[in-house]
């Protein structure tokens, strides 16, 4: 096996069929730690029944389903148990959603540890990570909460089922990277970066879970941080491409490869995987000079990585192909019988020729005479046509009317409305303070009664120069041709501003001034229609909110100057 990043263990976590490994104070050199990793199959959230805990270890509180912590979070199922530890699916009882939490007694070995993790990875405030929502240490307990995205797959999920198609690999790997590269800048690692901490959206986005904080749980620590999470990367599109496992133990459900043979590429290990991802695997993994016969150098950092991925071709999505729904039916023109007599069972169909043309000279003067009568009425119909659009140009000359803006909006009058659907959303915040990023995805669920909401402000309705803005960024999946767009907002009275942006990235921090400014509106009321003059084509529209309406305390949020949206539709 090849040498692994150096990194120090001290907890004792669950193999797959849950007998306890003990950690060993030699297990701190890598291969130690190879080991350990590789045989862990357990995922953060995978569902364990009373799992072993290790002698000498603090035992976890008495929990039960229906505890309430902090008088707003219900424990609903514990999902995971292990060495001190415990986490759960719980209910956001103030918000009414599901989320996460992870439990530990104060006086834990790793309590400290897990909140300062906890903290820094909220501090982020990146949404292509779960998003951490709560750091607390109260009644001799500290727990973390976190988002919980039920309609995501974990990565071990869809590899269950067989390899990812080329172009989702890709995506996969792309979007990991990018996020593991930003953690990084800031200093924060992942250290346990594993198929079942790699979620993949109803939307198509991936996102990431336990950023810092499941290494913390675990007291897994490590000298060269970017190189294990580079490493750890590199193993998941290996088992994305393959669904292996790339070392010799099996793991997280994936087979290992053959005793004995090493770390072979990708694309020796299944055939028809893609050649340049089957390098980039091996440039990520630790492999002793593997891709030294290609030329190319290995990948150390997450940044390196993201460097090596621009620099392929871009792998475009497969075409999609047309699938005929289950009760589509052929017509009789489609299927060859337009015009014949149908038949009845028993009966033998004769195969008499069909009738001759008219070939008599009163045949030719018949057909002479219906084509003239055709001619005539096209002519006609074409005259009248020609007149009855003069009137209705007319007309539309006659009645045309100026917005308050002074922008004529009459160009799009006769545009057939197209709903445009959402593919994924994010919280746009370029000064690095969110608002709730986990909620963005309420705006569009087709649930009127939940909610995106902001802060609140003391300062408004314009919440400028405190705040420039708030706002959701919008994917519409490919580019298409926006024209309006329909908000359903919370809060009524003086005034409700916003306005619609052309981005040219799926970006939380993107700057505004490299968008297009398609339109605004303002309202004092709960429904908000904005319209662009002319159709603007985009894949990526911001949602960008300058002012707000004063109002008072709730069971949401404090009084002040705040607004809550829902319901977001787009149409071209």
């Amino acid at each position: 096996m090849a040498e692994r990043s150096t990194a120090a263990v001290d907890v004792a976590d669950n193999s797959g069929d849950d007998e306890p490994l003990t950690a060993k104070a030699d297990q701190s050199t890598a291969d130690g730690v190879a080991q350990n990793l590789e045989r862990d199959t357990e995922s953060d959230e995978a569902q364990v029944s009373g799992g072993t805990e290790s002698p000498g270890r603090v035992s976890p509180p008495e929990l039960h389903s229906g505890h309430k912590l902090a008088r707003r979070y219900r424990l609903e199922e514990c999902v995971t148990r292990l060495d001190g530890f415990s986490s759960w699916r719980a209910v956001d009882e103030k918000l009414r959603r599901a989320v996460g939490v992870h439990l530990l007694p104060a006086d834990h070995s790793r309590a400290r540890s897990v909140l300062a993790a906890a903290r820094s990875s909220a501090l982020l405030g990146d949404p292509r990570f779960v998003q951490v929502l709560d750091a607390v240490e109260e009644n001799d307990l500290v727990y973390v909460v976190h988002e919980w995205l039920p309609d995501a797959t974990e990565l071990t999920s869809l590899l269950a089922a067989g390899p990812l198609e080329v172009h989702e690999a890709y995506q996969m790997v792309t979007q990991v990277t990018q996020a593991m590269a930003a953690a990084h800048r800031e200093g924060l690692a992942h250290l346990r970066l594993t198929p079942g901490a790699v979620l993949r959206s109803s939307s198509g986005q991936w996102r990431i879970r336990g950023l810092a904080v499941n290494a913390a749980l675990r007291g897994i620590s490590s000298d060269t941080p970017q190189r294990t999470d580079t490493e750890a990367i590199g193993a998941l599109l290996y088992a994305a491409l393959t669904q292996r496992w790339p070392y010799e133990d099996d793991a997280y459900g994936l087979s290992g490869l053959p005793k004995d043979v090493g770390l072979i590429a990708p694309d020796q290990v299944r055939a028809g995987v893609h050649r340049g991802l089957s390098e980039l695997a091996m440039r990520a993994l630790a492999n002793d000079g593997a891709t030294a016969s290609r030329q190319e150098p290995a990948c150390t950092t997450p940044e390196e990585l993201v460097k090596a991925i621009g620099e392929m071709p871009r792998i475009r999505p497969p075409e999609p192909a047309f699938t005929a729904p289950p009760d589509y039916q052929r017509t009789t023109y489609q299927q060859g019988t337009y015009g014949r007599q149908t038949l009845h069972p028993g009966v033998t169909q004769s195969l008499a020729p069909p009738p001759p043309p008219l070939q008599s000279r009163t045949g030719k003067v018949l057909k002479w005479a219906v084509s003239a009568l055709l001619i005539a009425a096209l002519g006609l119909g074409s005259w009248q046509l020609a007149d009855a659009l003069m009137d209705r140009s007319e007309n539309d000359e006659t009645n045309k009317t100026q917005t308050t803006d002074g922008n004529d909006k009459n160009s799009n009058k006769h545009r057939p409305v197209r709903p445009i659907p959402i593919r994924g959303a994010q919280e746009y915040f370029p000064d690095g303070k969110p608002q709730h990023a986990g909620d963005v995805g309420l705006t569009y669920d087709g649930d009127s009664s939940t909610y995106w909401r902001t802060y609140s402000y003391n300062d408004g309705p314009v919440l400028a120069p405190f705040k420039q803005g708030v706002g959701i960024i919008y994917d519409l999946g490919s580019d298409r041709s926006l024209a309006s767009a329909s908000i359903g907002l919370n809060y009524i009275g003086d005034h409700t501003t916003v306005s619609l942006y052309a981005a040219d990235s799926f970006s939380s921090s993107a700057s505004l001034g490299s968008m297009k400014k398609i339109a605004s509106a303002t309202t004092s009321g709960r429904q908000l229609k904005i319209s662009a003059d002319k159709a603007v084509k985009t894949r990526y529209v911001l949602v960008w909110i300058t002012a707000a309406p004063y109002a008072g305390k709730d069971e949401f949020s404090s009084a002040g100057f705040k607004q809550a949206v829902t319901d977001v539709k787009f149409t071209g």
